[in-house]
């Protein structure tokens, strides 16, 4: 109890007054100019971006305010008018003086933020990225009696604020002086800013322009009407030659009026892999966002680029990106629908152009139709693959088939695929990206498909055996071929098969590529990892090599009486066997086929007397 008291007794600790962050500005510039930005070229982006949104706060108060900004560059200066709603004394020292502050989150403006581009208030800091020094001088359009006011900044973190003359600026808005640093005069030239303003302010909705030359260019080239179908195609073309370089093989329009999107999609005219990732262009309420969107569309669309505009995607604090949010990803789906309602359309209207398309990126619509039952559905008519007889669609092969045999890889593929069709099974090639998924996948399509994988052993036991009395016959000739290939992992077996004309098949699963590959990494360790690979050998088949009885080479090496020799031709069978399936060889199978070959030489060459 005592203990409590004197604890009670004791002095509450006085609370201590807060302290404020402070700023170095240069140190904020610079991690702006090296981190947050991609480029100094942003700096125009933001000042497009301040006035434009001054011209909407302006006539949200007066929907007749003229809406004009105008860009001058000369000799090194920039200067950027616009006729919007402007700024008093109290709103510089409030808003332009407060990094972080936007006006955007100023009174009775917070539900209606949706209706401008900025929205962090950082954006004036990017001019310093080009510039020491920031001048700006503006006139209130919400209070017609304030003065202009001046405010003059310094990448120190110093400014100063005074009020000026009417005739400084006799008229409501902004205007913003600039003057290049060192090293960034380039960024201020005339040309330059020409250029950046045509490729941010294409779509914004007001008059902009630099010098007497019109910056915009409204409407949108999707949305201008034209005398028809074929002139919009060719217009839309041309676009898309203009923004990324190529002429289209078709163009998709993208339109989701819930999200506020407009644009179009250009299907590529090359393919490219599916890995590489898509650089779309975003266009925020007509202000370019990003060139480099990456997540605007589901990973199969990689077929396409598309230029949109939008109203309602969030952009990150760089405004270089849009956000990753509920939003985005109901819009990425309703662009993938999109996309997707256009191949449906293909298949069901214009299959020559869906054959075109199809022919170039069939890759994307695979990649689509693994997780889309409906769009397989559609597309099995169309989309090809590889077969034993021939290149076609999956429906075309299941109706010449009573059970679709497939193999995983190209190598079991090539393995099989001749032997296979002289047997008369219908083989696929499913080791390509997507293809052995969609195969499996074709009973929940199209009922009643039986599908099958094809291995080696599958293939082996459709092999016609050989007379036991016969194979009784040439147990020497298979003891000495099967002793010879015997340290490369391969057994030896004799079938009878068609076409006559191959001597020897070589059939290796993937377990016994497997185990071939560990003994090949255990023979090449130390003694460490040869005990750890040692203690994974398994008990897995192994590869063979097996010969064709019919064929009239293999009769006449089968009758051969020197077992070097038909070691020695064995040899050569195997080799040729692997070249035949396209395997890759390895170091032992590149000295085994030099061997034979020197060998088949030496034995050509040799005369009976000795003598070559």
């Amino acid at each position: 109890m005592d203990s409590q008291i004197s604890q009670a007794s004791q002095p509450s600790p006085s609370p201590q007054s807060p302290h404020t962050f402070q700023v170095d500005l240069r140190g904020l510039v610079d991690l702006l100019s090296h981190h947050l930005y991609s480029s100094p070229k942003v700096y125009l982006r933001e000042l497009l971006q301040n006035a434009v949104d001054a011209v909407t706060a302006r006539r949200a108060d007066e929907p007749d305010a003229p809406a004009r900004v105008r860009l001058y560059a000369e000799g090194g200066a920039l200067r950027v008018e616009d006729t919007g709603v402007g700024l008093t004394e109290a709103d510089v020292h409030s808003l332009l003086a407060t990094i972080g502050r936007s006006s955007k989150r100023a009174e009775g403006l917070e539900e209606a933020r949706s209706d401008f581009l900025g929205q962090f208030g950082i954006g004036l800091l990017a001019c310093f990225v080009v510039a020491e020094r920031i001048r700006v001088v503006s006139r209130s359009a919400r209070t017609p009696g304030a003065p202009p006011v001046e405010w003059t900044a310094s990448d120190d973190g110093s400014y100063t604020v005074r009020t000026l003359p009417d005739a400084e600026r006799p008229e409501p808005g902004t205007t913003v002086h600039l003057v290049a640093r060192a090293g960034a005069g380039e960024w201020l030239a005339p040309e330059r800013v020409a250029a950046l303003a045509r490729d941010f302010g294409s779509l914004l909705p007001y008059d902009v322009r630099v010098g007497d030359e019109a910056v915009t260019d409204l409407p949108a080239p999707w949305d201008r009407p034209y005398p028809g179908p074929s002139a919009r195609r060719v217009a839309l073309a041309r676009h898309c030659h203009a923004l990324f370089g190529f002429t289209p093989l078709d163009t998709i329009d993208l339109s989701v009026p819930l999200a506020g999107i407009r644009g179009v999609a250009y299907v590529l005219p090359s393919a490219v892999s599916p890995a590489q990732r898509a650089g779309h262009r975003v266009h925020l309420k007509g202000m370019l966002l990003t060139e480099r969107a990456e997540q605007l569309l589901p990973d199969w669309a990689f077929f396409v680029r598309c230029v949109l505009d939008t109203d309602s995607l969030r952009p990150t604090a760089s405004r270089e990106a849009l956000y990753e949010d509920e939003t985005l990803a109901g819009v990425r789906e309703a662009l993938g629908e999109r996309i997707r309602a256009w191949l449906t359309g293909l298949a069901a209207g214009d299959p020559e152009r869906l054959a075109a398309f199809l022919a170039v990126h069939h890759l994307g619509v695979k990649s689509l139709a693994r997780h889309d039952r409906e769009m397989l559905r559609t597309m099995l008519p169309w989309l090809p693959f590889e077969t034993t007889d021939g290149r076609m669609s999956l429906e075309e092969f299941a109706q010449r088939h009573p059970v679709v045999h497939f193999t995983r890889t190209v190598e079991e593929y090539r393995q099989v695929a001749p032997i296979a069709s002289a047997q008369g099974i219908g083989v696929i090639n499913g080791g390509y990206t997507y293809d052995s998924e969609l195969v499996q996948a074709l009973p929940s399509v199209r009922p009643g498909t039986v599908v099958a994988e094809l291995d080696a052993e599958t293939v082996t036991a459709h092999l016609d055996a050989v007379d036991p009395a016969e194979e009784l016959a040439l147990s020497d000739f298979m003891a000495a071929a099967r002793t010879r290939l015997d340290p490369l992992g391969c057994d030896v077996v004799l079938r009878a098969f068609h076409p006559l004309t191959v001597p020897a098949l070589h059939l290796e699963d993937r377990d016994a590529r497997h185990e071939q590959a560990r003994a090949d990494a255990e023979a090449q360790a130390d003694d460490l990892w040869a005990g750890i690979l040692g203690s994974l050998r398994g008990s897995a088949p192994r590869a063979r090599l097996v010969l064709n009885h019919l064929n009239p080479l293999v009769r006449r090496i089968s009758v051969l009486p020197d077992p070097e020799l038909i070691g020695t031709a064995a040899e050569s069978l195997y080799g040729q066997a692997l070249l035949m399936a396209q395997r890759p060889l390895r170091a032992a199978d590149s000295a085994l086929l030099n061997r034979a070959f020197i060998g088949l030489l030496e034995w050509a060459t040799h005369s009976e007397d000795g003598q070559a």
